[in-house]
């Protein structure tokens, strides 16, 4: 059976049904002093608004290191009523204290694997691996971290969620993940792709195989919702829409509905939902939310 891994339990792929493919319910980052996402009763308020728009999973992206509350993932699940889909994974460098980096090297293959298959704490089990680029290019720590990754997925069959540095390199992440380490594409999600809107370089990308997902409405200081649409309506006539994943990648407390500050989760099926059923009809936006999503992170579970 083709189930995702969710923090209380596999379950089959049809079961996510509306999902946010991208988001954060905790986050602690060095480079976002002072907007730590780590409030469980705000966390729990923001799925609840979730859900009762329709909602059904949320995808937190948060990999090891980076305050992702493995024991509150369950609690705020249950109270919301929703699934919830935890990472493995590590993001780049500069968001760690250079300590965690020393402690974790050369046993990230060990790592990945068991956070996916034994749990990360009181058996909460990732879903997902995420990973990350740089600013048009891969330096020598991301390329460390996806050579760990594929070979993680390999041994799990996980899937792989890459931040893309305001969205760029995705074609050079693919040569590595998919060329050099036999990740099949299908297998690849790629995050951010709307903060570089080459809808060449994103069709290419569609045409290898990877999913696409385009994130980030919460968050003002990108580029998202008056390109977002460009893009998505690009893919849609270029073929795509089979590829398409959509998230909020809500990283600051600021930037939450629960918290007065910002659109938050409910705001893609509040607002952008209904927009991509009037410009691209109800069958892309059901792809879009419910059955790419099934695909992108149900796996046949190897371990």
């Amino acid at each position: 059976m083709r189930a995702a891994r969710t923090v209380l339990g596999d379950v089959p792929a049809e079961d996510l049904g509306v999902c946010d493919a991208h988001d954060h319910l905790f986050f602690r980052s060095a480079r976002l002093p002072g907007q730590e996402l780590d409030d469980v009763a705000a966390a729990t308020d923001e799925v609840r608004a979730f859900r009762a728009l329709g909602g059904r999973t949320v995808v937190q992206w948060t990999p090891y290191g980076l305050g992702r509350r493995a024991d509150a993932l369950a609690e705020v699940s249950r109270a919301g009523d929703i699934h919830v889909i935890a990472a493995t994974g590590l993001h780049q460098a500069v968001h760690y204290e250079p300590e965690v980096l020393r402690e974790v090297r050369g046993r990230l293959d060990e790592l990945f694997v068991e956070e996916l298959t034994d749990g990360i704490r009181g058996g909460v089990r990732a879903g997902m691996i995420k990973v990350a680029g740089g600013f048009h290019g891969l330096d020598e720590h991301a390329r460390s971290v996806m050579a760990a990754a594929a070979r993680a997925h390999h041994a799990t069959g996980a899937p792989i969620g890459v931040h893309h540095e305001l969205g760029t390199a995705s074609l050079d992440v693919l040569d590595l993940l998919c060329g050099r380490h036999g990740v099949p594409p299908e297998r690849v999600i790629l995050g951010h792709l709307n903060r570089f809107p080459d809808s060449r370089v994103h069709a290419e990308a569609g045409e290898a195989g990877a999913f696409l997902a385009l994130d980030g409405p919460s968050r003002a200081n990108h580029a998202t919702d008056w390109r977002l649409f460009d893009l998505l309506a690009a893919l849609v006539e270029a073929g795509h829409a089979d590829r398409l994943l959509l998230g909020g990648d809500t990283t600051t407390a600021a930037a939450r509905a629960s918290t007065g500050g910002g659109p938050g989760m409910p705001y893609l099926l509040r607002v952008m939902r209904p927009r991509i059923v009037r410009d691209l009809g109800e069958d892309v936006a059901e792809k879009i939310f419910v059955a790419n999503p099934a695909r992108a992170f149900a796996v046949d579970w190897r371990r």
